[in-house]
């Protein structure tokens, strides 16, 4: 499938998603939405794939949902349409059994800040800029904004950030765990590629199974996620990687993990 919002890389075992609408301001559409689905179910697919990064143009990461379409939505059925279409895709973002780092350059506005809340990891350049201003426009984030983002941050800054619809710059990103790292934005890049490169490097299995654990235990009571914990422990020890990955501690040299 060829993409007209969007441009997909892979190398090395890191699939490089770039919006592509920099005269919208990487404004989000159903287009962009239709094409980052049909993208997400082939990454699924595709075994070769062991790490994400999304990111945007220089100066927008992406600014938001295109207004000139969202405008044209005229009764709550349609607005419901179009927040289940953007809804989906991020929960196929989010659903990734592999890591996924959003590289944030501008404006992470609206749609564009849900998007990063749906990533695993979030490294900002200087110039990056985040806001979800839906209350300005007597709306609200409708695609996972009010519930990822105080999982995230926590309550208080939450309703602060949704009440107010203000920006915040990445350096108050930061302190507030929005995002996990500020970098100079000539080196964003090569920051999100080394810490993709870092996880590939570890063992798949192991990897995947502590985010789903993660992911999964916020909506579990505590028992039960330790229990869910527990067992997945288990299950490691049935994998090649365990066996190598303690063989070598005990040999005292690197060990060769197959995600096996």
């Amino acid at each position: 499938m060829d993409f007209k919002t969007i441009v997909y890389e892979k190398t090395d075992g890191i699939g490089v998603i770039t919006f592509n609408r920099p005269k919208a301001m990487n404004a989000i559409n159903s287009e962009y939405m239709q094409e980052m689905v049909h993208l997400l179910d082939t990454i699924v697919h595709d075994g070769a794939v062991r790490s994400v990064i999304v990111t945007g143009c220089e100066k927008v990461f992406a600014a938001g949902a295109d207004i000139r379409e969202a405008v044209r939505v005229q009764s709550p059925a349609g607005a419901r349409e179009f927040a289940n279409k953007f809804r989906d895709m991020l929960d196929r973002l989010a659903g990734l059994s592999i890591p996924v780092i959003a590289a944030v350059n501008g404006l992470a506005f609206g749609g564009g800040c849900e998007i990063i809340l749906a990533c695993d990891i979030r490294i900002a350049a200087e110039n990056a800029s985040f806001a979800l201003p839906e209350i300005k426009l007597g709306v609200l984030p409708g695609a996972g904004g009010t519930q990822r983002l105080p999982r995230l941050v926590g309550m208080g800054r939450a309703k602060e950030l949704l009440f107010s619809g203000d920006p915040i710059d990445a350096q108050e990103a930061f302190r507030i765990g929005l995002v996990n790292k500020v970098v100079p934005g000539d080196s964003l890049m090569d920051e999100a590629r080394k810490m993709a490169r870092t996880f590939i490097a570890r063992p798949g299995y192991a990897l995947m199974m502590i985010k789903e654990l993660v992911d999964s235990g916020l909506n579990m009571d505590l028992n039960s996620a330790l229990a869910h914990e527990a067992r997945c422990f288990e299950i490691l020890f049935s994998t090649e990687d365990q066996k190598e990955g303690m063989q070598a501690f005990v040999e005292k040299r690197k060990p060769v993990f197959k995600n096996r």
